[in-house]
């Protein structure tokens, strides 16, 4: 069960017109290709995704990118918008949306389920993490990471006995429980539960049951802090993606997140390869040319860690540590530096670009600046809390 109807407000204005899932990442990806990949190369192939919020691209998305499921082998991959069968609302909560699903779950009948979100970007063996869960008999098996202290405020947070079971949580502690012997580290919830599913159904439906004062129908927040007391709860220490890197999860909550995680990626030493033939992240890609690199009468074009889509045209511009989605154009002299433009995005001549994230469609001027002068950009753009200026899609310019 995937839970991708999240609205994304702190991702505005990125979610301005799709949900978070279907934000483009990476240039050739949208965010909800990770998970599905992962569930795809862990041989996990009955998939229900949760929609709620401006569906639609999303919802296309996974009609072109994701059909290569064949039912009559009892694989299939479906969206499943609120149904309402036992309340008249719509999705209040990641518990809320499992329960407005019980019915599904019914029909299927699963002895496991697994529970994973549509905005986190990350490999993962998922398989390996159900042979713990079964190992353990536990009746949840939450995923967690390692993260530092300050960062471990935006996250639950566990202790563990030796064996891994889970004898303390706190969802967002403003003072978080260090990791035994590593005084600078907590262990973090990445938001991957799996369930026993008498477990599921049980606990879900006492939330529901709750008083709206009493519960915010989260599993993070009301669920999981109910349970670890009298059942075996346990927490799967994600170290090591399946091609060996270090374990790589990003939440992508807020746009510093979403920029940073892109950032990630233009580094000498990305956080594992997008490219690895044993490990495909697919997507969808539209036909489209090659990229192609000309030189203007001022110059070269000159290209340094940065990703380049198809269909891009670079005409004597300068492109650094910057991710370039299918079909954008760059004229003579124009500079982008440490910066995600969308499809379709057209960059004119001796144009200056910085730290900017630029949805799909826009037309940047030539001559126009932007990331040099922060005041200046605050006054046109939405920014970051660091600093990044985000343009929405087709935002006019002049």
């Amino acid at each position: 069960m995937l839970l991708a109807g999240g609205q994304g407000e702190r991702l505005y204005p990125l979610t301005k017109d799709r949900a978070k899932p279907a934000v483009p990442f990476g240039g050739t990806y949208r965010i909800i290709d990770f998970t599905l990949s992962n569930c795809v190369n862990s041989s996990l192939r009955r998939i229900y995704i949760l929609t709620q919020y401006r569906s639609i691209s999303l919802q296309r998305h996974i009609n072109l990118a994701w059909n290569i499921f064949r039912y009559e082998l009892g694989e299939f991959i479906g969206t499943v918008p609120p149904q309402q069968r036992r309340v008249d609302h719509w999705y209040l909560g990641t518990a809320d949306a499992i329960y407005q699903n019980i019915y599904t779950l019914e029909r299927e009948r699963p002895h496991r389920v697994l529970i994973l979100s549509g905005d986190h970007i990350y490999k993962m063996d998922y398989s390996v993490m159900l042979r713990f869960h079964e190992q353990k008999r536990a009746d949840l098996t939450v995923a967690c990471i390692r993260v530092d202290l300050e960062e471990a405020k935006r996250f639950g947070v566990m202790q563990c006995d030796t064996d891994g079971r889970v004898i303390d949580f706190e969802e967002k502690p403003q003072s978080p429980k260090p990791l035994p012997g590593h005084s600078d580290r907590a262990l973090a919830s990445m938001g991957i539960y799996v369930f026993s599913i008498e477990e599921l159904v049980r606990q879900v439906s006492l939330d529901a049951r709750k008083p709206e004062s009493e519960t915010q129908h989260d599993f993070g927040k009301n669920v999981i802090p109910g349970m670890f007391r009298d059942r075996r709860v346990y927490a799967y220490d994600f170290r090591r993606s399946p091609d060996g890197y270090p374990a790589y999860w990003r939440d992508i909550g807020t746009r510093d997140a979403y920029w940073q995680a892109n950032m990630d990626f233009v580094s000498d030493n990305p956080p594992f390869e997008l490219c690895d033939p044993d490990w495909p992240i697919r997507t969808y890609q539209e036909q489209c040319p090659p990229a192609r690199f000309t030189s203007a009468c001022s110059g070269e074009a000159a290209v340094v860690s940065s990703l380049i889509s198809q269909g891009c045209v670079i005409d004597g511009a300068r492109v650094v540590r910057s991710v370039l989605s299918p079909q954008v154009r760059l004229g003579a002299e124009a500079e982008v530096a440490e910066s995600v433009l969308m499809e379709d995005v057209v960059v004119g001549r001796g144009a200056k670009i910085r730290r900017a994230i630029i949805d799909k469609g826009v037309h940047v001027p030539p001559g126009y600046i932007i990331g040099f002068d922060p005041q200046q950009d605050a006054a046109r753009f939405t920014m970051t809390t660091h600093g990044v200026a985000c343009l929405p899609k087709e935002m006019p310019l002049e």
